[in-house]
């Protein structure tokens, strides 16, 4: 084929696109805010590289190949053994050592990006070992757009400038430009599946197409690199907004020597080395070097526009199988994980990044208190669900930073009063647990919700509001009181001898939850194909959230049994130590013969578990270093924590897919094709690290520990809400009626024969109104019945409530 006379390749639009790998080994980006990318590492080479924004992705993945233009022609990830470190201590910069299995020949890579630019630099070395293959081997860049977070509708080019030789890949209105220090001797674009130069030197081990061009398609750029004597060479990738930008960017780059980069890099990253007085090494056992690591990889995380934002994950769980409707892959930002590395920065001594944070949560607040489920950086909601816990987190972040006098000017009492005012309206059932799976009443979103409206209460008091605090304490206090009414079942199968203990969730439904749903007699049905159970018989280690935030003792006999129960169900011996699934009956993750998760699967054990279990032994008073030990071992060797560890019997022998990509190659205690790495699963390390250091979790409150295990508090109140409208209510207590808007409560207790009215008091810094009722006055047995009048819209509401006094 002769490449002047077929100038534009062929095969349109190629394949249909997908992302790559989960398994990360690395994630970097310069430490300064002028560099806008970053870059992710896996199996040896670059996958995505992210700009301008820490939620877009460009690329599925760069790498080079390798041939003797006779009898080879190797790809990195696929067919060379790799190895990764780290040359610099406290420092996202990578050394790549990818070698021919025969050790021929190897590739040593430097992965870094260029301090002030956004431009990603990988510096590399050929250096042949066999002398036979010397000045015979030609190596061969070959990267996959997939620009503007897409696979498809790509358009690339071959481009010069003056006599630099570039190649040229846009859409939309996001241009990448990738350049060599020692110039390109052949260019191509083409079509993956067809076209591409992977097709092209699989063939016959040589370059022979020189396509100028690909439109509108899933493409893929292939340079030969001119390799000099030494065998050293840099490849550049720009990014920008236009093609000049993108050129002026990568220009400016490699106008100035590698070492100067580098060591600007690395002294840029020094900055955020950690104060002597947060080094807690004496509490790890790897000389802290995880502790540190995880540190810089959570600080990677955080957006430098959106400052503040920080996303779950620089990958894309079982991105080999995703396409372009995968659209978000866990680079988002949940605000459950937003705080949890916040909270874990802190832990460490960074105050800028969980401050930023919160600011940012404040921002995009909702004017009904909540926040979105899931959103881009810039706020823009991608789910719609609702969490309890994540109202709630942003309060605990608040409360920390200001027992800390962290918060410098900024004022979250808006923020914070919104979000309590919403848990209050919306509780106590959770539109969605902590898994975004279930609806329904949860012990770890109650243990968070109770906690954040103590934190609330207590800075309501510093404001002499107290007013404020005690309605506040009355709800909360409340919950507290209901607890195990909620979530305790007692006639649990799965552990002869066992039959109370706490479950996963009590379900109910979201729009319309039964006030008084049995946890004996409830029906949970389980996402991901999980199947229908009894809910008494899933269980999950979600109540030790009671323990950890100061709710419930760690000695409680109910605590104590409910870890006998997830221990015999749910509990798995890994090489590196103990392992925990989130429930029995989980779907997501991978499936038995190691295949990726497609929707079904079997959820697997999580690290984080595994954390959450070492805060519990810290706060029953026992070592909690070997649960550090264990998730140090969890590590992969770059060091990067997944979200599951495979748990199933040994898979290891099935080899890796054509990819090279982790197919059915499972091996216990080793990663899935989950998140990885997950900035949820580092943070509850660093805090695992932290709270050992400090002998008490870093996240329980203490004014709920004294409120609610020091000196338990007795609630003296039923609440009643129109989204949780109580049936029941033991005699004695008061019952509190709260509601959204001013009303008349139109009441009787003798069955309408004689009508009485109440006021609702209005609540300010809340904008709840609310009315008491004491039920001591009433006898035994009182059916106290009701309605509203809603004063503002001069409306009756149309339907009667009546609440039973037992």
């Amino acid at each position: 084929m002769n490449p002047s006379e077929n100038s534009v390749a062929f095969g349109a639009p190629g394949i249909e696109p997908r992302w790559t790998s989960s398994a990360k080994e690395g994630v970097g980006t310069a430490y300064h805010t002028s560099c806008r990318l970053w870059f992710t590492l896996s199996h040896g080479i670059v996958n995505e590289i992210y700009y301008p924004h820490v939620d877009q992705p460009n690329t599925r993945d760069f790498q080079f190949l390798i041939s003797d233009g006779e009898t080879f022609c190797h790809e990195e990830k696929r067919d060379l053994t790799h190895a990764i470190e780290y040359p610099e201590r406290d420092c996202l910069f990578y050394r790549l050592t990818n070698v021919e299995p025969r050790r021929r020949y190897r590739l040593v890579k430097y992965v870094f990006a260029d301090p002030h630019r956004s431009v990603l630099l990988v510096h590399t070395k050929l250096e042949v070992l066999d002398e036979s293959l010397r000045d015979r081997l030609s190596v061969y860049a070959l990267l996959a757009p997939h620009l503007a977070g897409c696979g498809a509708g790509n358009s690339g080019w071959c481009s010069e400038i003056g006599d630099n030789k570039l190649l040229h890949a846009q859409r939309k209105n996001t241009h990448l430009l990738m350049a060599c220090s020692s110039g390109f001797s052949r260019r191509s674009v083409g079509y993956v599946g067809f076209s591409d130069g992977w097709q092209d030197l699989m063939h016959n081990f040589k370059m022979d197409w020189e396509f100028q061009a690909a439109e509108n398609g899933n493409i893929a750029l292939t340079a030969e690199v001119e390799l000099r004597d030494d065998g050293e060479f840099t490849v550049a990738v720009a990014l920008g907004r236009s093609y000049q930008s993108a050129a002026t960017k990568l220009f400016q780059s490699l106008a100035e020597p590698f070492e100067l980069k580098r060591e600007s890099y690395i002294r840029q990253w020094h900055r955020a080395v950690i104060d002597p007085k947060f080094d807690f090494t004496s509490d790890t056992t790897d000389d802290g070097g995880m502790y540190r690591l995880s540190r810089c990889v959570l600080l990677a995380h955080e957006d430098k526009v959106f400052q503040g934002a920080i996303v779950a994950s620089l990958s894309i769980p079982w991105g080999e199988t995703k396409s372009d409707q995968d659209l978000g892959g866990y680079h988002l930002v949940w605000t459950r994980d937003l705080v949890h590395s916040a909270t874990a920065l802190l832990a460490t001594g960074q105050i800028g990044t969980p401050l930023r944070a919160l600011i940012w949560l404040a921002a995009i607040q909702r004017p009904d208190g909540s926040f979105p489920q899931n959103s881009w950086i810039d706020g823009t909601a991608y789910w719609s669900g609702l969490q309890l816990d994540q109202v709630a987190f942003p309060i605990l972040l608040a409360w920390r930073l200001h027992k800390q006098d962290a918060l410098d000017l900024f004022s979250p009492r808006a923020m914070i009063l919104r979000a309590a005012a919403r848990l209050i309206a919306q509780g106590p059932v959770t539109a969605q647990d902590r898994w975004e799976e279930n609806a329904g009443y949860s012990p770890s979103t109650l243990a968070v919700v109770i906690a954040a409206l103590v934190c609330t209460a207590e800075w309501a008091k510093e404001f002499g509001k107290t007013e404020v605090a005690d309605f506040i304490l009355a709800y909360a206090d409340w919950l507290a009181a209901h607890v195990e009414e909620w979530t305790v079942t007692t006639e649990g199968e799965l552990i002869e001898g066992l039959p109370r203990h706490y479950i996963r969730i009590n379900p109910a439904d979201p729009v319309a939850p039964d006030p008084h749903a049995d946890p004996n007699k409830t029906i949970i049905q389980l996402a991901n194909g999980g199947g229908i159970h009894p809910a008494r018989n899933v269980v999950g280690g979600d109540f030790l959230h009671l323990v950890r935030f100061g709710i419930r003792k760690p000695d409680d006999a109910i605590v104590r049994d409910s870890i006998e129960v997830i221990d015999g169900v749910l509990k798995h011996e890994l090489p590196q130590g103990p392992g925990w699934r989130r429930y029995n009956h989980d779907g997501y993750g991978q499936k038995d013969d190691g295949s990726a998760f497609d929707g079904t699967g079997v959820g697997r054990c999580w690290p984080i578990l595994t954390g959450e279990r070492g805060h519990y032994e810290l706060a029953a008073g026992r070592d909690s270093k070997p649960f550090i030990r264990s998730m140090e071992d969890f590590a992969n060797e770059g060091g990067m924590l997944t979200g599951q560890l495979w748990d199933g019997p040994d898979l290891s022998h099935k080899g890796r897919t054509h990819s090279g990509e982790s197919g059915t190659h499972m091996k216990p205690g080793c990663p899935t094709g989950a998140a990885m790495p997950l900035c949820w699963s580092h943070a509850e390390y660093v805090a695992l690290v932290r709270s050992r250091h400090d002998g008490v979790c870093f996240d329980r409150v203490d004014p709920a520990f004294e409120r609610y295990v020091l000196n338990p508090a007795q609630s003296r109140y039923e609440i009643w809400t129109v989204r949780h409208p109580l049936r029941l209510a033991p005699p004695g207590k008061i019952l509190r009626i709260i509601v959204a808007a001013e009303a008349t409560i139109v009441w009787s207790t003798d069955n309408w024969i004689r009508r009485d009215e109440s006021q609702t008091s209005y609540q300010p810094e809340l904008n709840l109104w609310f009315a008491d009722f004491p039920t001591a006055e009433w006898p035994q047995g009182s059916a106290f019945a009701f309605t509203f009048f809603w004063k503002r819209d001069q409306r009756w509401e149309g339907r009667n409530w009546q609440v039973n006094i037992l």
